[in-house]
């Protein structure tokens, strides 16, 4: 299961201290302009060493397009890629070749295949995203001409949580800050937070929010392609990613049905009021959006939002007990470069996780549709 996707499809391949991680993206349109700069953006912003609060490896990961473009447009053909790893510390592995690693996934991968790569996780690395970011960067090129926008920002580390929706900010402010949220008092304080925790040689979770706007209504297909459900599996698919809620989640379980109804209106003659959630007809809309713009696992034409819970990072600079390959108990003191908390590099990872989802069920849609 290396391959995402139906008919815009990327499969990827690579370990975190191989020689580098890439991909193969199927299904994308031809003729769409390819922006360069912006497909490598989209990876600094996922990149090791972008700021304090991430881990200290140094990697440029410059992507190299080995086909599928030609003069500076898609052909339609196979996107073949590649990002060269070129900072591997190995070594700061070798003390782990024979243990196990609290909450990593060296006993599963052991149990599941008979082996592992030990050196930074192998094919279990957050590394793996690289090729999850290109994708999602060439999806993003086609929904801009869509109209479709997908913005995620951290919303949440540790029990410092940004209060309302995405509609109380400036999304454009989420970069302004190394942690990637878009209320400067806020990521203040989740920063502090961030830098505590890493000076204990510990790690923190929280939360990454998304909003999906400009979708149309009618993605999603009945009864085991819903689109809400797509979007659970991509979001969980993404390494540390523990919970996924869409709409009113979890939060609207202490509602009635009267309360928590999306009521159907007319779009106001003059345009205004909530036009702006209107679906496909132009002519019908709701008062409100509590579904999370996806009713019946179908989009409905209003902004699509989803929250993912990331657990903390499971490798702590402090020493805990584990257990030897062959289960003789003993004391693991972790080694290396690592992330004290992986929301503001997951940021863009989840983005382009949605950015392929989303297209992938619009050309599913355009598929079955005559």
């Amino acid at each position: 299961m290396n391959t995402f996707g139906n008919i815009y499809r990327l499969t990827t391949f690579g370990e975190s201290h191989g020689a580098g991680i890439g991909g193969i993206i199927d299904g994308m349109p031809a003729g769409i302009d390819v922006d360069m700069d912006f497909i490598q953006s989209e990876l600094n912003r996922r990149r090791p060493g972008q700021s304090r609060l991430t881990t200290a490896r140094k990697e440029e990961d410059s992507v190299e397009i080995l086909s599928g473009v030609f003069e500076g447009r898609t052909t339609g053909c196979p996107i073949g890629f590649l990002v060269r790893n070129a900072n591997q510390h190995s070594s700061d592995y070798d003390n782990m070749r024979d243990l196990f690693r609290p909450s990593h996934a060296d006993y599963t991968y052991t149990v599941k295949y008979g082996m592992r790569d030990h050196r930074g996780g192998g094919r279990s690395s957050a590394r793996e995203t690289i090729s999850r970011v290109v994708g999602g960067a060439f999806a993003q090129l086609v929904l801009r001409r869509l109209g479709i926008t997908v913005r995620a920002y951290t919303s949440q580390v540790g029990d410092i949580a940004l209060p309302g929706t995405y509609r109380d900010y400036d999304l454009s402010l989420t970069e302004k800050s190394p942690v990637r949220c878009p209320d400067p008092e806020t990521a203040q304080r989740m920063t502090d937070l961030i830098m505590q925790v890493k000076g204990d040689g510990d790690t923190i979770g929280g939360v990454v929010s998304c909003v999906v706007q400009g979708c149309p209504a009618g993605l999603g297909e009945p009864s085991f392609g819903k689109l809400h459900a797509a979007l659970g599996s991509a979001m969980l698919s993404i390494n540390a990613a523990k919970g996924f809620e869409y709409g009113m989640g979890f939060s609207g379980m202490h509602l009635r049905g009267s309360q928590q109804n999306d009521i159907f209106v007319p779009v106001a003659a003059n345009g205004t009021d909530c036009d702006r959630h209107r679906g496909d007809s132009g002519r019908i809309t709701t008062l409100t959006n509590n579904s999370g713009g996806v009713q019946g696992g179908i989009s409905n034409g209003q902004d699509i939002y989803f929250r993912v819970a990331f657990k903390p990072v499971a490798t702590v600079l402090m020493e805990q007990p584990t257990v030897t390959t062959d289960g003789t108990p003993t004391i693991l003191a972790a080694r290396g470069r690592h992330d004290a908390c992986v929301l503001p590099r997951a940021v863009p990872v989840v983005e382009a996780m949605a950015a392929m989802t989303v297209l992938d069920y619009y050309l599913l849609d355009r598929a079955t549709r005559i």
